[in-house]
Parts: structure tokens; sequence; C-alpha cells
């Protein structure tokens, strides 16, 4: 892929050791020229177009209650569609200390939500990457041991080992993807109300309720996999709605999801080179107009994990397909092999691809408005977790987690400018409480430890570490408490921190 670049303001002395770089309005996009995708055979697919009809609103998700959930301060993944990362309140890491508690098992521990006020939910899959067939799970934990209350039976996921997804329903109900599967689950027992086989045969990745309550899943593909099937489904049969949409292309990145000016619903979905916009006309998923190309096809960069939205911008960051990705869903089932993989998992193998990290901005009323800047230049980056933007500060913060490295990024003066660096490999989706200005990720150190650190927003300043117990770093989901706390899950271990 040709582009011309141009360095970062204030950056200049950074640009011939490989640092930041900015692409944007100068680019040379020849290589990209075909930046809108029409479905073949289809002239139905592309019925919305952009501009004042897409004018999003890009609302705050822990200020607004989203009616597809239980009226909760962290419902789902990322507390809410938009992805945006950030809790209610404030955490003053600071003026505190914090104390740990710490569950180790045999599980792979994906994320926590909530439900009602203290009622938290803990869900995730086995590490069965050969041996006895996985399975998903989902517990009603109590806070402060991080004991199960209650747990569901062994949930079939078609054999395939990755991480999915639960949130809290509107209909009271605790839904779990996981692989190949669709459960409803009652609040309380954790018994199986529903169960569904999706359409498509391979993990799952990402689960949202949309404004009326309707699920939304996809199946997740890399590059030369094939169309990304999205299934809608009724949230009380589980039933399909209509037929699922299969994308022109994989998709790696879990989905996001917004309302327009006119509240409708819009879906994000993050393919092997393009940014996709959903809708839902006539209860038919639809493509629109709003398409940008982000990377060619065997680009010299990988592909897209999630997408944040925020400030009227779509957010995220390229390079994600490492090795161990690859190889997860380059069997079948997805994860299984008939040995051990040991290390060929490792997220800290070197990159498949030459680029650097990049963190990716498009306009959502605008897919011809994409800039990208390079935080740290170093070649051959990776992560395995999104970016998120911080619209009260003006920041973006992304990583490299392959070559370790934090970075906040000025969005202040309209463009991108690299304000700070910290020295740490972070991995995880973080938490940002933005009336305190403190960001919580985790810092996989050279010790093989994983730790907590809390970063202040606007400056980089390291203001606390904590220790985890944790010996493995991933992906995973941060949750926060609302009692100047947070839920830390990885494999092997779940843990609790909080500030008093």
């Amino acid at each position: 892929m040709a582009l011309l670049c141009r360095p970062c303001v204030g950056h200049d002395e950074h640009r011939d050791a490989g640092g930041p770089r900015s692409i944007g309005a100068d680019r040379d996009v020849s290589d990209l020229a075909d930046s809108t995708v029409q479905l073949e055979g289809s002239s139905s697919s592309l019925t919305a177009s952009v501009g004042q009809q897409w004018c999003m609103l890009t609302a705050r998700d822990r200020t607004q209650h989203h009616p597809g959930y239980w009226p909760s301060a962290w419902p789902v993944e990322c507390g809410g569609n938009r992805r945006q990362k950030s809790s209610v309140g404030r955490l003053d890491a600071a003026s505190g200390t914090a104390r740990v508690t710490t569950r180790h098992d045999d599980k792979w521990h994906v994320m926590v939500i909530e439900r009602d006020p203290g009622q938290w939910y803990l869900g995730g899959t086995m590490p069965a990457f050969s041996g006895p067939p996985p399975h998903g799970w989902v517990e009603r934990i109590d806070a402060d041991t991080l004991e199960p209350l209650a747990a569901s039976p062994d949930l079939p996921c078609g054999e395939h080992v990755w991480c999915g997804a639960i949130l809290a329903h509107a209909n009271g109900s605790i839904m779990s993807v996981n692989g190949s599967y669709l459960h409803r689950l009652d609040p309380d027992e954790l018994s199986i109300i529903v169960e569904r086989e999706l359409p498509a045969d391979r993990s799952h990745n990402g689960l949202l309720a949309l404004s009326d309550g309707t699920l939304i899943t996809k199946d997740l593909r890399l590059e030369d996999q094939g169309g990304t099937t999205i299934t809608r489904l009724d949230p009380d049969t589980l039933e399909q709605i209509g037929q699922p949409l299969v994308l022109p292309e994989g998709s790696m990145g879990r989905i996001a999801a917004d309302t327009t000016a006119s509240g409708e619903d819009v879906i994000y979905v993050p393919g092997t080179e393009h940014l996709w916009r959903l809708s839902i006309p006539n209860e038919s998923l639809v493509i629109d107009e709003w398409q940008p190309r982000y990377r060619a096809a065997h680009d010299s960069y990988g592909l897209s994990w999630d997408a944040c939205l925020s400030d009227g911008y779509c957010w995220a960051m390229d390079c994600g397909d490492i090795w161990s990705v690859r190889r997860i869903h380059e069997t079948e089932p997805n994860g299984r092999f008939d040995v051990p993989p040991g290390t060929d998992l490792s997220w800290r193998l070197p990159a498949p691809w030459g680029g650097a990290q990049r963190l990716l901005r498009v306009a959502l009323d605008d897919p011809t408005d994409l800039l990208a800047i390079e935080p740290f230049g170093t070649p051959g980056g990776g992560i395995i977790a999104p970016p998120v933007h911080v619209p009260e500060a003006d920041m973006a913060i992304a990583w490299d987690s392959i070559n370790g490295g934090l970075a906040g990024i000025s969005t202040a003066g309209g463009g991108l400018e690299v304000a700070w660096h910290l020295n740490v490999r972070a991995s995880m989706q973080p938490v940002v409480f933005p009336e305190s200005g403190e960001l919580v990720i985790n810092d996989f150190t050279a010790d093989g430890g994983d730790d907590l650190v809390v970063v202040d927003v606007a400056s980089g300043e390291l203001i606390d570490r904590v220790a985890t117990g944790s010996r493995v770093a991933n992906g995973m989901f941060l949750t926060a408490g609302g009692r100047r706390d947070v839920f830390y899950c990885s494999t092997l271990t779940v843990a609790r921190v909080q500030w008093a």
C-alpha cells in the first residue's frame, strides 16, 4: 500500500527512527481506490447513504441507559455498545490503598457484567486446546470473595475454543454466546431457558442487544476465510430474525453499535480490509455506503480488532491477527489441536508483518475522512485488544503488545499527535474513569506477572501498580465495579482490585 506520510507535529525527531507518523488527507490512496464495495448481484444491499442521514449522536454509554439491557451500569462488555469502556464516578487510586482478591482455577475467564446492583456475573470458556472437549460457562459470583453463588451447566460451544460474551438483557435473562451456540439463562439459577445453535459453525465473538431488544452476533473469520456471518435473533426464543447477512469479507474484531439521530440502530463491523456499517430497514440487515478501507489485501499491516465509537469518530487499531490468533482460527473446530500447542499460541511471538502498530480514526459521517498514526514506529507491531478514546480529555490511548509501550494521542487540535509514552506492556481491554482522569490497564512484566496499572490520562503519569497474582496475560476485559474497584479476567485467574 503506497502512502504519503507526514510526521506528527512536535515529533519530527522520531521520524528517521521509525517514530510516530500521521497518515491523513495527504495520503496516496491509489492502492485503496476501491473504498466502497458493491455486493455482487445485490442492488438492495447498499440502501443507506453517508452524510446528513448518518450524523451520529455518539452519546456517552455511561450516562445513557440502553433499552436493550437491564438497567445496570455495566450490563455488557465495555460498558455499552459504543465500547467506550468508561465508568461513572472516580477511582482516585493515588488517595487509596489497593486491596486484591484473586481466584485461580482451570477456566478461561472472559468478562464480568452487572445486572441488579451488586449482582455480578462471570462468563467464559475452557482453555481446552487439546484433550477433552471445551464448553462455555457462566457464574453468578460474590463480588467480595469471587466465589460462585450459582453456576450454569456446561454450555455446548460446538467444540470451538475462543472467548465469547455475556450480557444482562432487558428481559431479565443472562445471554451467553460461546463458540457456535447462544444460550438464554435464568438470572438466579443460571439454568438454560433456551439453547440455539447458530447458523455459522465457527467461533463467535461479540454479542450486543439493540434498542428493540434483538440480539446481534457474528462469527470470526480471518483473511481468505470467506465472509463473516452476522445473525440477528429474538431475545426470548433465540430464533433468527430474517436471513443472516454474509459480509463480502471476513471479520476478526467484535461488533459495536450506535443510534442515529432518527433513532435507528447501526452496527459497526471491522472487516479484513474495510470497516463496515450495517442498518436494519424493514427488519433486514443491509450494508450502507460507509465502508472505509483501512488496509489492502495481504498488507504489511494486520487486521483490526473492535472499534470504539466516540466524539463523532470510529477508533480502531490494526495489526491484530498475530500468530496465536491465526493458529487458533485456522483449525477446525477453532482452537482445537491434536497435541497441546504450547508456546505456538503465545502473543509474544514476532508479528507476521513488518508494519508498525497503527491507531485509526474514521469520521462517522464521512468514510473518506480517515487518519492513522503510528504512535511507536517500531516495525512488527501487534495487539490483541482495541483502543479507547476519552473525549473529556481529548485523548486516545493505544499500545503495542508485542514490542511494548503505551501511548496517549492528543486529539485536541483536530488531528492526532502523540502526547506521551509509558513503558508498559498492555494487552487487554481497559477501563477509563473520566471524572478522575484515570485509565486502568494491565502490564505484563518482565518477570511474568500481570499487573494492573493506573495511568493519568492527560499526562501518562503512572499513578499506581497492583499485582493481580496472574501469570497469564491476554486480551480479556476489565470491568468497573462502581465502588472504586475493577474486575480483572484472564486465563486461570480472575481478580478484583479495590482502592480504599
